[in-house]
């Protein structure tokens, strides 16, 4: 399903949208194909009753989806927001008389940069298998851990500057979790199985009128498919049509660059 749900958002709503209206039009033609006409009124007395139930269902599992993965995508930028932050504060720990700022800068940029280079989107946003971000990881470690030890560097300095590449290890961690969240194929299968089973239940109760009169289920439809779209765009934030953004990331990035952090 990751193919479905990394192609860009507008040919997501659009074939939602055509897969949706397809899916109205063949049940109306299979009703009338198949359905005798003294068989409509029947058919109708039994559709019509199902509309609560199954539109209920769909409501009520897209509306639950939606909400969690609204929730996800917010817990993923707040994870990129904190890391930014604890990069900012080990930049500026690191500017501390004493502290080899130039080398510690060097190596938290090396990390930043090949974090959004090969770890932000693909298997390695979850896996976090890349090796030159984990070299650089590692490399951030070792020039932060080397720093802190310095002879006659205070106590809340050194502290200050392993408590800052801690939270920034610990953030890394929570940001490939995040990535390696996904629902359910089965959730997503009931959810897609739901909406068709609605569009096709709506599109027997047209049977009885005629083809303009039809098109009062193509307000439903639309819904269905625009859900399903909005569900798939969300499912993973890290390698779908909506992406978490990388811009607090790539601020400290640019701040390094041009040297901001200074004493």
């Amino acid at each position: 399903m990751v193919w479905l749900t990394s192609l860009p958002v507008g040919l997501l709503i659009g074939g939602c949208l055509l897969v949706a209206g397809l899916i109205a039009i063949a049940s109306r033609l299979a009703a009338r194909a198949f359905l005798l006409e003294s068989q409509h009124d029947g058919a109708h007395a039994i559709a019509a009753p199902l509309m609560s139930s199954l539109g209920a269902g769909f409501a009520i599992l897209a509306a639950l989806t939606l909400a969690n993965e609204a929730a996800a995508l917010s817990d993923a930028e707040s994870i990129v927001s904190n890391e930014a932050a604890d990069a900012s504060r080990l930049a500026w720990a690191a500017t501390t008389p004493g502290v080899a700022a130039d080398l510690v800068h060097t190596a938290l940029l090396r990390y930043l940069e090949a974090t959004r280079a090969n770890e932000w989107r693909g298997q390695q946003a979850a896996a976090g298998n890349d090796p030159r971000t984990a070299s650089a990881v590692a490399d951030l470690e070792r020039v932060v851990r080397t720093e802190a030890v310095r002879p006659g560097l205070s106590t809340p300095v050194s502290t200050e500057l392993l408590a800052s590449v801690d939270a920034i290890t610990t953030d890394r961690r929570a940001r490939l979790a995040s990535a390696a969240k996904q629902l359910p194929g089965l959730y997503v299968i009931t959810l897609v199985v739901g909406g068709i089973a609605l569009i096709a239940n709506a599109g027997v109760l047209t049977v009885r009128v005629h083809r303009r009169g039809a098109l009062v289920i193509s307000g439903l439809t639309i819904v269905i498919g625009l859900s399903v779209a909005l569900i798939l765009a969300l499912h993973n934030p890290w390698d779908g049509s909506i992406v978490v953004s990388g811009y607090p990331l790539d601020s400290v990035i640019n701040d390094l660059v041009h040297d901001y952090f200074h004493t």
